[in-house]
């Protein structure tokens, strides 16, 4: 993957995240629990989400074949020790951006972006 185009659906996603907000599919239990266990609020969990860098990218663009909107995008960030597994996407043209996931990692993550040091 590019890291321009990476930094590019970032800065993409910053801005209509700003704009038009985010959704969290909090429908789905372990994004839930995950609130819970690293014991921050929703407004934190978008604040992190908020502050994700290129470093931070793990895979994508994937093709959503659940929600039929944009591609989606995966990072991860350690949060109170935890690696965090974060999936979002663009969402439809006019709407909200998606947070599709937002728990523990479940499998350990790769960073191509990451400084091996």
């Amino acid at each position: 993957m590019n890291a321009l185009i990476v930094t590019q659906f970032l800065e993409d996603f910053k801005v209509k995240m700003r704009i038009r907000d985010i959704i969290f599919m909090d429908d789905r239990a372990k994004n839930t629990k995950a609130l819970l266990l690293l014991e921050i609020s929703p407004g934190e969990r978008k604040k992190i989400i908020e502050g994700l860098l290129l470093e931070d990218y793990s895979e994508g663009p994937l093709a959503d074949k659940q929600f039929l909107g944009n591609d989606l995008w995966v990072f991860g960030k350690v949060v109170k020790l935890h690696e965090v597994y974060i999936k979002i996407s663009l969402g439809f043209p006019n709407k909200r951006t998606i947070c599709v996931s937002f728990h523990v990692a479940e499998y350990p993550m790769n960073y191509p972006f990451k400084s091996k040091s």
